[in-house]
């Protein structure tokens, strides 16, 4: 098969044609074709995905600096889901390249989630191998950011209101988010915190909540609807 057409749409020449050929080998078709030596994307699949976390982990700790890691941790597991991945793999149609054996051809095996989805994180480690991280992470981070951006496969989580307030004040150079507590009551065991949020100089809002955290990102949220913001 010329994978050529294949090598225009992902914008990225091998170097090395049979690691594009293995990552796009299911093992129907290398079991079908032993005699010619075909060896399945399996062991490919195995460091797409390493590739894949680190990448996808790598975009979340430089994109959201202000969360958590048990909330990254969340996000990039929908973002790299079999889901999200099958997803990225209609994309660039990539079931229509695969080679695969006569039955798992008529059985649909092209438009299988679990099939493509392999595949997506097989021709990761293949353009990894050729081409090195930097070409690796050209490939991946569009279907990344578009997820993100879409908001698609972080329904998981809570809004994050903080960032979003940061990532707006963030498209004027000089602008700087902070907050104060300006408020704090009740027990130890039952706390209750006022929290304004500035920006520069200038308050935003003030809001309360059970915890620092919370009440930050309340204030966030009041800020964000004051500016007319879509919630």
């Amino acid at each position: 098969m010329n994978f050529s057409q294949l090598q225009n749409i992902i914008n990225y020449k091998f170097k090395k044609q049979r690691l594009l050929e293995t990552a796009l080998t299911h093992s129907s078709y290398a079991n079908e074709h032993k005699n010619i030596g075909a060896v399945c994307n399996e062991r490919l699949e195995f460091v797409g995905d390493s590739v894949l976390g680190f990448i996808c982990a790598e975009l979340l700790y430089t994109r959201y600096p202000e969360k958590p890691e048990g909330e990254m941790s969340k996000m990039r597991s929908s973002l790299v889901c079999e889901t999200a991945l099958a997803e990225y793999a209609a994309l660039i149609d990539l079931g229509s390249f695969l080679l695969l054996g006569h039955g798992e051809d008529t059985a649909g095996g092209r438009e299988r989630p679990s099939t493509v989805s392999d595949a997506f994180e097989a021709l990761i480690a293949a353009i990894y191998l050729d081409g090195g991280l930097e070409s690796a992470r050209k490939f991946v981070l569009p279907f990344l950011i578009g997820a993100l951006d879409s908001n698609k496969y972080t329904h998981v989580l809570n809004r994050d209101y903080k960032t979003m307030l940061q990532e707006i004040a963030q498209q004027n150079p000089g602008e700087i988010i902070h907050y104060e507590i300006v408020g704090e009551s009740g027990p130890d065991h039952n706390k209750n915190f006022t929290v304004s949020v500035y920006l520069n100089s200038n308050l935003l809002a003030t809001a309360n909540g059970k915890s620092k955290k919370e009440a930050e990102q309340n204030a966030a949220h009041e800020a964000l609807k004051l500016m007319g913001e879509k919630l």
